[in-house]
């Protein structure tokens, strides 16, 4: 079996643990850009360490500066509006609508990257899109109590999409070009600086236990996210973007299952339907 794979099926189940964590953090009303920070500092913390412990040279410096910019702006921009969007909408609407940019990072990876993939893997890629786009369909239809907050999730939904489009081609820029430890220290740093500046600005209050909680679920998060995102470099080091894409981006299927499991969130014929083209499109992105 491929690395690229087996590497892309983890950062799979462990982005979907993250997003998972997302919701968590919603649902407690924790504080996003506290959650953001704590989440990113623990990502820098350990990737710094196990790059000083890795005593590998960083070569075009320049390079990595600038894409670790992009990448940790745009990350922290669709963290940000994930969080937000899951405070008004369920995650069986959030999350299928913000994997759409998968489309996106799909025909970027075939066009710019000049990739072939297999016929099967074509296949699994239509059958990954296809979920992506029935989910979101189905969910598409709202009550029309409390319009305004779905439409603002929506809305925060949106630029979660494109956020994390831009966050996954530059991830796979960074991939062949950097050193990924080096990579994942600077990104993060760039994401918690700008959410300590955030946290600043906004001047938020909290009692210490929520505060403590919050703390803790970012915490976590970043535990998870540093396995997740090293994992994904792994795989778009040695594998087409434009199936390793589609594969990690149905984390969101791990995600609704938690949510429906702790939540209580509804799942339909069509979400079951999904889960099984999932499963399906997994199996075929591997050939």
């Amino acid at each position: 079996m491929n690395d690229w794979y087996l590497f892309s099926l983890a950062a799979l189940i462990l982005f979907g643990l993250q997003r998972f964590l997302y919701k968590v953090s919603a649902e407690e009303g924790c504080n996003s850009v506290l959650t953001s920070l704590a989440f990113m500092g623990t990502v820098t913390c350990l990737s710094t360490l196990f790059f000083l412990l890795s005593r590998t040279s960083v070569g075009n410096t320049a390079f990595l500066l600038v894409i670790s910019t992009v990448n940790g702006l745009s990350f922290l921009a669709g963290t940000l509006a994930s969080m937000e969007a899951l405070k008004r909408i369920p995650a069986t609407t959030v999350l299928p609508l913000i994997r759409l940019n998968t489309v996106l990072v799909v025909l970027f990876g075939i066009f710019y990257f000049g990739e072939n993939p297999s016929m099967y893997q074509y296949i699994g890629i239509v059958i990954s899109l296809a979920v992506i786009i029935v989910l979101a369909r189905s969910s598409a239809s709202v009550p029309a109590a409390g319009r305004r907050k779905t439409g603002r999730g929506i809305a925060y939904a949106a630029v979660a999409l494109v956020a994390g489009a831009v966050a996954a081609v530059s991830s796979a820029f960074a991939a062949h070009a950097v050193d990924k430890l080096a990579f994942m220290s600077l990104s993060y740093l760039m994401g918690t600086i700008f959410s300590f500046a955030l946290y600043r600005r906004r001047a938020f209050t909290g009692c210490a236990a929520t505060v403590r909680k919050t703390v803790g679920i970012g915490v976590c998060i970043g535990i998870i996210n540093f396995a997740g995102f090293y994992a994904l470099l792994h795989a778009l080091a040695a594998g087409p973007v434009s199936v390793i894409m589609p594969a990690t981006g149905l984390y969101f299927v791990v995600t609704v299952l938690l949510s429906v499991a702790v939540y209580r969130e509804k799942l339909d014929l069509i979400r079951f339907s999904a889960l099984v083209m999932t499963v399906a499109a997994i199996i075929l992105l591997r050939w």
